[in-house]
C-alpha cells in the first residue's frame, strides 16, 4: 500500500498519538486508563466524550523508539483505542509518526461508527484510521451477513479488494457460539466491494449450500449488505398456469435517488404473449406516490366453450390491448390537513386472474373498493384534537362475477359497472368543545353525499314498494344527495356501589333529494325531509372476584334503555350504505346499528347484555359475550326482497322483529401457542344467521397452524342469485427434521362442495434462507381458464430477497 506522506494529512493524528503516547506511559505505570485531547478543541464531544481530534487508549505497556510508539496488552489483555465513534481492539497496537500508518495485530477487532465489525489477525490503518491491509480478514454488517477473505486491501477510497473470500447472509455460529457450516454461501477467488457502484462483485464465483458446490459463475454481482437498496435483478418468480403454461417474472430495480426507484419486472410465457409490469416509487418531503402498470397484446385465453364432444376448439378471440394501472398517493404537510388519492383501472375483468399479477386489490386510499373491487379517489382530510373532516370523490369499477357459467367460466357474467354509483363529494364532519357540557359530552356530526347510478338497480337499494314491474333495462339509475346533521350528548355518572350510568341524547336530521324514480312513483325527482330524537340511559355493573392463585372472574351485566321518535323510513330513499350489518358487542348498544345513514332505527328499545372474562396464570384469558335487543313494534322497511323471489322478504339485518338476533361473542388464550375467538348471530327458532370463528396454534419453535370458518345464512331461499356462503381456510406448516418440514394451505366452499384453493408443499426454512416447492390448484369460479394446477416455487434469500416485490 503506498503511504501518503504529505504533512497535512498526517500531522493532526500525529499530534494526537503523541498526546495519546504520553497518556499511554501513564497508564502504564498507574495502571489506570487516560484521554488526551489536542489542545483547544474546535467541536463540542460526541456521545463517548471524545471530540473528533481526540483518541483514547487503554494499555499494559507503552513504549516508543523514534518515531514508532507501541501499546500491548499481556496475556489475555488486549490495547483498547477508541476514536471518531470507532473502537480497535488488538494485542499489539502500533502508530509510526513519520510515514502517518498505524498497525495492530493479534486477534485485531475493529467496530465502525455504523455498527459493523471487522477480525483480523493482523490490521494496517492509513493516516485517517481507516483500515488498507488486513490479513485473515473477517467482517459481519449490522444485517447479519459476514464477509471474510485471506487478505483484504482498500484500493481506493471506494475500492476494497478482498481474495480468497467468502460470503454468507447465514449465521456462522449456532446458538450456543460453536461454528456451523452456513446454509448458503458464496466463495471466490477475488472479491471487490465498490463503494460508488454500492455492489459487490465475485470473480469465479462458487455458490454452495450447506456447503457442498452447486453452482458456477465466472462473474456475480450483487447489491453491497450495508446499502438499503441499490439496482439490480431481484429473485425471478417462476410459477405455472393452464392459460400461460409455464411462467418467469424477472423483477429488476433501477434506483434512480435515494427517494425514488422503478421496478421492471416483465413475465414471460410459454403459451401466451409476455405481460410487462412496471412500478414507480417515489418520496417526497411530505408524501409519497406509487405507481404500477402492466401491458400485454393477447386474446382473451380461457374456456369459451365448455364440454366439447365433438373436440372442437375454443371460440376464437382476437389479439387485444390489455392493460391495468393501479397508483396511489398520499400527503401529510404539516399543519392539520392532509390529502390523496388513488387511481385504479384494469381493461378486463380477468387480467388479474389470467397473469397472477400480485395484489390488485391493496387499501392504499381514504376508501377502500373491497376485494374484487377498484376505486380511483380524490380526498383530503382535517384532523385536529377535537374535530375531523373529510371530503372526497370516487368512482368504482367492479371485477366480480354476478351470474357464473361453471360449464364455460369464460362466459361469465360480471357486475355492470354502470350499476355501481359515483360519488361526488363524499363530506364527513366532528367536532366536540372542549370542555364539558351539563357535565358531559358533546359530539356534532355533520354528513353530506352525492350518488349517481348510469343503470338501473333493484333491490336492495330500492325499497319493495317501489320496484317497478315489467322489463328494467331501459331505466335509469337513481341519484340521490344527501344532507345529515347530528348532535349527541352523553354524561357518565358512577355510584358508590360501582354502576355506571350513561345518560344520553340523540338528535338527528336528514334531507334528501333522489332524482330518475321508477315511472310508477309518478315523478322524476323529489325532495324528502326526516328527523328522529333519542333518548336513553346505558347502565353497566362490573363484579369481580378474586379465584386465587392469581385468577380472576369478571362479571359484567349491562343494559340500555332508549325511547325515540317515529324515523319516518320513507320507501323513496334508497338503501346505498346500510344494505349490511354485522351485529356484534360493540355496534348492539349503539343508538344508530346501521353502519351508514340511509336506515335508521326508532321506537322504544331494550338492549340487555352480559360480558364474562376470566383471567389466570400471567396473562391466559377467556371471555364470553351474550346479548340481544327488544323494540316495542316490528320493523317492516328493515325487510328486503329475496333476490330469486321478489314476492317474499326475509330480515338481512337480524333487526326487523320485536327480538333482534341473540349476539354471542368469544376469545380465548390458554397458552402462548394457542389463541381463538368466534361470533355468531343467531335467530329467535335457534339457528346461526351469521357466523365466524378462528384459530391458531404454535408449537415448537416454528411450527403453526390456522383454521378460520365463516357461514352466512341470512337469505332462507335457494336459487342461483343466493348471496349465502359457507367457508372453511386452512393453512399450517409442521417441520419433520431440522429445518424440513412440510406446509399445507386451503379453502374450502362448503356452499358448493369444492376446494376453492389448496397447496401442499415441502419446506425447508432456517435463519436466512426460506425454500418452498409444491402442488397448488386454484378452483375459484372467476378464472376464465377454470380451474388452474400445477407446481409452485417460492424462495426467499437474506440479503438477495425473495419471489416478490
Amino acid at each position: 500500500m503506498q503511504r501518503d506522506r504529505r504533512a497535512p494529512d498526517s500531522a493532526a493524528p500525529r499530534h494526537r498519538l503523541l498526546a495519546g503516547a504520553a497518556a499511554v506511559a501513564l497508564a502504564a505505570v498507574a495502571g489506570g486508563a487516560w484521554a488526551q485531547t489536542a489542545p483547544a478543541p474546535t467541536t463540542a464531544p460526541g456521545p463517548d466524550g471524545l471530540t473528533p481530534d481526540a483518541v483514547y487508549l487503554e494499555a499494559d505497556v507503552a513504549t516508543r523508539a523514534g518515531d514508532v510508539i507501541t501499546a500491548s496488552g499481556t496475556g489475555a489483555d488486549r490495547v483498547l483505542a477508541r476514536f471518531r465513534g470507532a473502537t480497535l481492539r488488538a494485542g499489539e497496537l502500533s502508530y509510526d509518526l513519520g510515514l502517518g500508518v498505524a498497525t495492530a495485530q493479534r486477534q485485531v477487532e475493529f467496530v465502525d461508527p455504523g455498527g459493523s465489525i471487522v477480525f483480523a489477525s493482523y490490521l494496517e490503518m492509513d493516516a485517517d484510521l481507516r483500515a488498507g491491509v488486513a490479513v485473515d480478514f473477517a467482517t459481519r454488517f449490522t444485517n447479519g451477513a459476514s464477509l471474510m477473505a485471506a487478505t483484504a486491501v482498500r484500493r481506493s477510497e471506494n475500492v476494497n479488494e478482498l481474495n480468497y473470500a467468502i460470503f454468507t447472509p447465514c449465521p456462522i455460529c449456532d446458538a450456543e457460539g460453536r461454528p456451523k457450516e452456513p446454509t448458503i454461501s458464496i466463495q471466490a477467488e477475488k472479491v471487490v466491494q465498490d463503494e460508488e457502484l454500492r455492489a459487490v462483485l465475485y470473480r469465479n464465483a462458487v455458490f454452495r449450500v450447506g456447503g457442498t458446490p452447486v453452482f458456477y459463475l465466472p462473474f456475480f454481482a450483487h447489491p453491497d449488505p450495508t446499502v438499503e437498496r441499490a439496482s439490480g435483478f431481484l429473485v425471478p418468480i417462476p410459477s405455472y398456469d393452464e392459460g400461460r403454461g409455464l411462467s418467469l417474472e424477472i423483477p429488476y430495480l433501477q434506483v434512480i435517488s435515494p427517494s425514488e426507484d422503478w421496478l421492471i419486472s416483465p413475465q414471460f410465457n410459454t403459451d401466451v404473449a409476455p405481460l410487462l409490469n412496471v412500478q414507480w416509487r417515489r418520496r417526497f418531503t411530505n408524501g409519497a406516490i406509487v405507481a404500477r402498470a402492466g401491458y400485454t397484446y393477447e386474446e382473451n385465453f380461457g374456456d369459451f366453450d365448455g364440454p366439447d364432444p365433438d373436440n372442437l376448439p375454443d371460440i376464437p378471440i382476437s389479439a387485444e390491448h390489455r392493460s391495468y394501472f393501479l397508483a396511489h398517493g398520499r400527503f401529510d404537510p404539516e399543519g392539520p390537513w392532509r390529502w390523496g388519492f388513488t387511481a385504479e383501472r384494469v381493461s378486463d375483468k380477468t387480467l388479474f386472474d389470467r397473469y397472477d399479477v400480485r395484489d390488485p386489490y391493496q387499501d392504499n386510499g381514504l376508501y377502500y373498493g373491497d376485494r374484487r373491487r377498484l376505486i380511483s379517489q380524490l380526498y383530503a382530510e382535517r384532523q385536529s384534537l377535537r374535530s375531523y373532516f373529510s371530503i372526497a370523490a370516487f368512482d368504482l369499477q367492479s371485477l366480480r362475477v354476478a351470474v357464473p357459467n361453471l360449464d364455460a367460466p369464460g362466459l361469465n357474467i360480471f357486475e355492470s359497472d354502470d350499476s355501481l354509483p359515483f360519488v361526488a363529494p363524499l363530506i364527513e364532519a366532528r367536532w366536540e368543545p372542549d370542555g364539558p357540557v351539563l357535565g358531559g359530552r358533546l359530539r356534532l356530526r355533520g354528513s353530506a353525499a352525492s350518488l349517481y347510478r348510469d343503470a338501473y338497480v333493484g333491490s336492495p337499494v330500492l325499497r319493495r314498494e317501489i320496484l317497478p314491474v315489467g322489463p328494467v333495462s331501459a331505466l335509469e339509475g337513481v341519484d340521490s344527495r344527501r344532507i345529515s346533521g347530528q348532535v349527541e350528548w352523553r354524561r357518565a355518572v358512577f355510584s358508590r356501589s360501582g354502576v355506571r350510568w350513561e345518560p344520553f341524547v340523540d338528535i338527528r336530521a336528514d334531507v334528501y333529494s333522489v332524482g330518475d324514480l321508477p315511472p310508477m312513483m309518478g315523478l322524476s325527482e323529489d325532495a324528502i325531509t326526516r328527523g328522529r330524537a333519542t333518548a336513553g340511559l346505558d347502565v353497566s355493573y362490573p363484579l369481580i372476584r378474586r379465584m386465587g392463585d392469581g385468577a380472576d372472574l369478571i362479571v359484567e351485566p349491562m343494559a340500555q334503555l332508549s325511547a325515540s321518535t317515529n324515523p319516518d323510513l320513507d320507501p323513496r330513499i334508497p338503501n346505498e350504505d346500510s344494505q349490511t350489518l354485522e351485529l356484534d358487542e360493540s355496534s348492539l348498544f349503539r343508538v344508530d346499528r346501521f353502519p351508514g345513514y340511509d336506515l335508521l332505527e326508532g321506537g322504544l328499545r331494550l338492549t340487555a347484555g352480559a360480558r364474562a372474562t376470566l383471567r389466570w396464570d400471567q396473562g391466559r384469558t377467556a371471555s364470553l359475550f351474550i346479548g340481544r335487543s327488544l323494540r316495542d313494534a316490528e320493523e317492516p322497511a328493515f325487510r328486503a326482497p329475496v333476490p330469486d323471489a321478489p314476492a317474499l322478504l326475509f330480515d338481512p339485518s337480524g333487526l326487523a322483529a320485536e327480538t333482534s338476533d341473540w349476539v354471542v361473542q368469544g376469545s380465548f388464550s390458554p397458552s402462548d401457542g394457542i389463541r381463538g375467538w368466534g361470533h355468531a348471530t343467531i335467530d329467535s327458532s335457534g339457528e346461526i344467521r351469521r357466523a365466524e370463528t378462528a384459530l391458531d396454534g404454535r408449537w415448537g419453535r416454528r411450527n403453526l397452524a390456522s383454521v378460520s370458518y365463516i357461514i352466512d345464512r341470512s337469505n332462507p331461499v335457494d336459487g342461483p342469485l343466493n348471496r349465502n356462503y359457507e367457508f372453511v381456510q386452512l393453512s399450517g406448516q409442521q417441520f419433520i427434521y431440522g429445518n424440513w418440514g412440510v406446509t399445507v394451505a386451503g379453502i374450502a366452499d362448503l356452499e358448493r362442495d369444492v376446494i376453492t384453493r389448496s397447496e401442499v408443499g415441502l419446506l425447508f426454512d432456517d435463519d436466512c434462507f426460506r425454500f418452498e416447492i409444491g402442488y397448488r390448484r386454484d378452483n375459484t369460479r372467476v378464472r376464465p381458464t377454470g380451474p388452474a394446477e400445477g407446481l409452485y416455487v417460492r424462495l426467499n434469500l437474506a440479503t438477495f430477497g425473495g419471489t416478490g416485490y
